[in-house]
């Protein structure tokens, strides 16, 4: 079911279409925002021409950079899961046959 979700940037309100679960979206919307704004206070005192877009973009690499580093970090735990299981299975197996 689609709902609307608004958020505001820049001191304007964007409004879009959230076809899955409201209060996920509405996280990912409030997300953005926190991370565009954490780069505007950090930005602000260096350099205060930093554009809107420029803004934005430093934002979304941000949120691309850590999504690959939770990716990397899962795959490790997959693993990691993996090798235990593997390991306690041939465990069991040897205990029953033993």
């Amino acid at each position: 079911m689609e709902q609307l979700v608004t958020i505001e940037l820049f001191g304007q309100p964007y409004t879009f279409k959230a076809e899955s679960d409201v209060a996920d979206a509405k996280e990912v919307a409030d997300y953005l925002v926190k991370e565009v704004t954490k780069i505007e206070t950090q930005h602000s005192s260096k350099s205060p021409g930093v554009t809107k877009l420029a803004t934005m973009i430093l934002a979304a690499l941000n949120i691309a950079n850590e999504n690959i580093g939770l990716k990397n970090k899962h795959s490790v735990l997959l693993r990691d899961i993996s090798k235990r299981s593997a390991n306690l299975v041939n465990t069991l197996d040897a205990a029953v046959r033993g």
